[in-house]
């Protein structure tokens, strides 16, 4: 099989290109359709833009559960393809489809019994409360496109496969930007408009994922196996439960910052979501980095190539290390225009600036923990990322900035995602050391 090969020849530069390249370029896209939605909303009333930044951690909960199971299904269908065992691939591709049938059911319910109740906790505002609600609801409610298109995207990329996964996002994304401003302007829909714009987007990127899967070379599905298969789930979670677990405490974590932002200021929270937007430009080229890594490290850790391994681990780490670093640069010396994207007042400039400025500090040290990170999901040792994500963002960032808050104000808030991402690389590293002395080490 030509694909399977190249993922075990061809050369690593070559191959990480091959499947980085495109993802980061999607996920750029993806950076872009986010920050262009709140603009537009921007435009709208700075009270719509915070009811978008509290209704944040719903949407990252939705996204949580469908990366963090799709992590599961790239690194289990990758192994098996690795191993040759390519029946075996084909089950879990059908396994995969039952799953988001499943996932999309829960976030329904979610979204009609759970989103109301949990906005109110950060605000008792009836018209924030209202417009935070009801973008939440439609996000989550019409999720079903979200979850597919991520879940086909991952079976795809474990081919080897980089370009169709692209192309997927590149759709869902351009349709979003041009439809933002029709619903909310044209349609005069405000915060809603965007919501609906952003489903459609999502729908849109599930059919063309649909098709894709559909004349894929490597992977065949018929309806008859599209069924629960307890062993191929089992397998799925033991990598993706901890990733879900991982992206949901952004959740946990976005949510607990509200709070204690949302005591100083509801612009305090704009500026928070602000930033959120902003730092997807710098942190979603090297998630597509790490969505490249992923697939080489699981083939080559299932057909047991330590050498390639680690050569993947190395070239990955330099390249996210660059682009963090150019990252770094733009926070530090542009915080003024990056701010002026989203119609910031003199009070959001006042806070943004050393927001911006002091919460970039953690992004070289989040680069090397990403890689790392990476090499626990491709090896079946979820429980790791887990673990570096818990003590990171619950240990760590709220208990520090709820402290520093009191202690210097809100910029003891900004402070605390360098401390926090300090401990992080701390434990990304000896999690690392485990793994290569018994995963990696005697392959």
């Amino acid at each position: 099989m030509q694909k399977t090969n190249i993922m075990q020849s061809e050369t690593i530069p070559r191959l990480l290109f091959k499947m980085s390249f495109p993802m980061m370029l999607s996920m750029l896209i993806q950076a872009l359709y986010n920050v262009v939605d709140s603009i537009f909303v921007a435009m709208v009333s700075e009270t719509a833009l915070t009811a978008v930044s509290l209704a944040f951690p719903m949407q990252n909960l939705l996204i949580a559960a469908a990366v963090g199971t799709g992590v599961g299904i790239n690194s289990l269908l990758s192994r098996r393809l690795g191993e040759g065992r390519h029946e075996e691939a084909n089950h879990v591709a059908s396994t995969t489809l039952f799953l988001g049938l499943v996932i999309s059911c829960l976030f329904i319910f979610i979204g009609l019994f759970l989103a109301k109740p949990f906005l109110n906790i950060f605000t008792q505002d009836a018209e924030l409360l209202k417009l935070s609600t009801s973008y939440s609801r439609i996000c989550l409610i019409i999720s079903f496109g979200c979850i597919f298109s991520i879940f086909i995207e991952k079976l795809i990329q474990a081919t080897g496969n980089s370009v169709q996964p692209m192309t997927m996002q590149l759709t869902g994304a351009i349709t979003n930007i041009v439809l933002d401003p029709i619903f909310i302007f044209v349609f005069k829909l405000g915060v809603n408009g965007a919501a609906i714009a952003t489903v459609i987007g999502q729908i849109a990127s599930m059919l063309l994922a649909l098709y894709f899967l559909s004349k894929n070379d490597y992977i065949q599905i018929k309806i008859k196996d599209i069924r629960p298969n307890a062993r191929i789930i089992k397998d799925i979670f033991q990598v993706g439960l901890p990733s879900i677990v991982m992206n949901s405490i952004g959740t946990i974590m976005v949510s607990l910052i509200n709070g204690i932002l949302i005591a100083f200021s509801s612009t305090a929270v704009s500026v928070f979501g602000v930033y959120f937007k902003l730092q997807s430009f710098v942190f979603m080229p090297v998630f597509g980095l790490n969505n490249g890594v992923i697939p080489i490290l699981g083939f080559n850790y299932g057909a047991k190539n330590k050498k390639r391994m680690i050569s993947t681990m190395k070239l990955g780490l330099v390249v996210a290390l660059l682009i963090m670093i150019l990252g770094t640069l733009l926070f530090q010396l542009m915080p003024r225009q990056l701010l002026s994207l989203f119609s910031a007042t003199e009070e959001m400039y006042k806070i943004g600036i050393p927001a911006l400025r002091s919460i970039s500090l953690c992004f070289i040290p989040a680069a090397i923990s990403i890689i790392l990170i990476a090499s626990f999901q491709a090896t079946g040792f979820g429980f790791a990322s887990m673990m570096v994500s818990i003590i990171r963002q619950l240990v760590v960032l709220c208990p520090c900035a709820y402290l520093l808050s009191k202690l210097i104000g809100i910029n003891g808030v900004w402070y605390s995602f360098a401390i926090a991402e300090v401990f992080g690389l701390l434990f990304s590293i000896i999690f690392f050391t485990h793994v290569y002395k018994e995963k990696i080490k005697n392959l």
